[in-house]
């Protein structure tokens, strides 16, 4: 997958400035795909060279002046193409568990301080994606809202990232209980 097309995607919603969708990116599509304003704001520039999106200018009299983009024709067409091919399961790359799998080897106390860490960062994920997952419902149940909502993708996608942070911060527990029970026994023994 390239980032223009979770940009695309994005613009499903419709128009939206640079901005909005580094912030967009930042509430809903981070879970999955993770870009910094730099990436984004070149791939928009690529995108537009390209005819997938096109940008119009907004003059804004106290700040500086904005541009919106919006899928074009050619953009729709190349997302959906994109939606019809196979995609693969992605591959996990993490340094936390090469550092987790090292352990025994290594500073024990860095390790669980980095699994601290990454708890409390997917701990503050879920309560951004609960208020975001509350904002979308608008009150309603769920199944109100998949039967009544004009799209359901990106609340499916917020679902993933929602079970994917939780088991996170699930991993993190086991693997800080077992740390410190094993170095309880270890302590113990010598």
């Amino acid at each position: 997958m390239s980032l223009r097309n979770a940009v695309m995607a994005a613009l499903l919603d419709g128009e939206a400035s640079g901005y909005d969708l580094a912030k967009a990116f930042d509430a809903s599509v981070a879970n999955f795909w993770m870009c910094t304003p730099q990436q984004l704001y070149r791939e928009l520039d690529r995108m537009e060279a390209d005819d997938l999106i096109r940008a119009r200018t907004v003059e804004q009299e106290r700040r500086p002046n904005k541009r919106l983009f919006s899928l074009t024709d050619k953009g729709r067409r190349a997302l959906e193409a994109f939606t019809a091919e196979p995609h693969r399961p992605t591959a996990i790359r993490d340094e936390l568990m090469v550092a987790v799998m090292a352990a025994d080897a290594g500073d024990v106390e860095r390790v669980k301080a980095s699994l601290v860490e990454r708890r409390q960062w997917a701990e503050a994920k879920i309560a951004r994606y609960e208020r975001l997952k509350a904002k979308l419902l608008d009150g309603r149940t769920e199944e109100e809202f998949l039967t009544t909502a004009e799209r359901v993708g990106p609340y499916l996608t917020l679902l993933r990232g929602l079970s994917f942070e939780r088991d996170n911060a699930r991993w993190c527990a086991r693997c800080l209980t077992v740390l410190e029970r094993r170095g309880a026994r270890l302590d113990a023994s010598t």
